[in-house]
């Protein structure tokens, strides 16, 4: 699933060349993908201005001009979600289901096993929409440091992975950026979150940032489905140093590195480094 980092890669990718641009159509050949789509899609956004494209946690935020009312279109990748910048007329693959159209190129988006979202919002207000609003901090805020990480562990008793990967607390760390941040800080996935103390909050806070800071750099990380608006992977998959290595050496200790399963998910970690 594409994380933080996917998605603000794919946003920093749009900058260029959308904000400004008015929207000429819109173009839905899928009844639904997680959520039905509303024929409001394709008829209140066209002939406005994009202002801006924003990210909150994993969704992307498209700001249209707010005169005669105005609006977002809130856009999440889902699983295997991926957005493409195309030449008009491209034709549309099996997976292409939705096409923004602007002058000059058409914004595709890609979506094999349909389980992301894309809703017109009306006004212009979108952060208290029910799909946002629930959402907890953003890593790469002023907010989130070691202070805010410490009083926010008090009282959780599930294991620290989890709670990193739960978006009402911290949004967009995903399974990689966990595994590899705790790696980082030295700190067992396992250890139950309310144990670390403040020091370990304040090395585990900067180190989250620092990952999800390089693989944004690295353009993300390509595991699936996920490429740029350019058709580009990312590349931070191939420098990670315990996410999907079970049984390699660990590139501290040299020991193996072992998974577990949490939540239903992997866990990829040194037992010898993280204590």
């Amino acid at each position: 699933m594409p994380e933080l980092p996917e998605v603000e890669v794919s946003r920093l990718g749009l900058l260029p060349y959308l904000p400004g641009q008015v929207l000429q159509g819109v173009s839905l050949r899928a009844p639904r993908l997680r959520h039905e789509l509303s024929p409001a899609l394709a008829e209140r956004p066209v002939g406005r201005c994009l202002k801006r494209v924003e990210r909150r946690g994993k969704y992307l935020l498209f700001d249209f001009e707010s005169e005669g009312g105005g609006g977002w279109i809130i856009l999440h990748l889902g699983m295997s979600g991926s957005l493409r910048l195309v030449p008009p007329g491209t034709p549309p693959g099996k997976h292409d289901h939705v096409d923004l159209h602007f002058p000059g190129r058409t914004l595709r988006y890609r979506d094999p096993r349909r389980f992301g979202t894309l809703l017109w919002v009306d006004g212009p207000v979108v952060l208290d929409h029910p799909l946002l609003a629930p959402l907890g901090v953003e890593p790469l805020s002023d907010a989130f440091d070691g202070a805010w990480l410490h009083q926010a562990l008090r009282r959780r008793q599930a294991p620290i992975k989890q709670v990193l990967m739960d978006a009402h607390s911290i949004v967009g760390v995903g399974n990689i950026y966990a595994a590899e941040s705790l790696f980082r800080s030295r700190i067992s996935p396992l250890t139950p979150a309310c144990r670390l103390s403040r020091q370990r909050c304040d090395r585990l806070a900067a180190t989250v940032r620092e990952v999800l800071a390089e693989s944004i750099a690295a353009g993300g990380s390509s595991v699936r489905d996920y490429v740029h608006s350019d058709g580009g992977a990312g590349s931070f998959q191939l420098i990670v140093a315990v996410y999907d290595r079970e049984g390699e050496p660990c590139q501290v200790c040299g020991g193996p590195i072992r998974r577990i399963t949490q939540g239903g998910r992997s866990t990829f970690y040194c037992p010898r480094c993280q204590r």
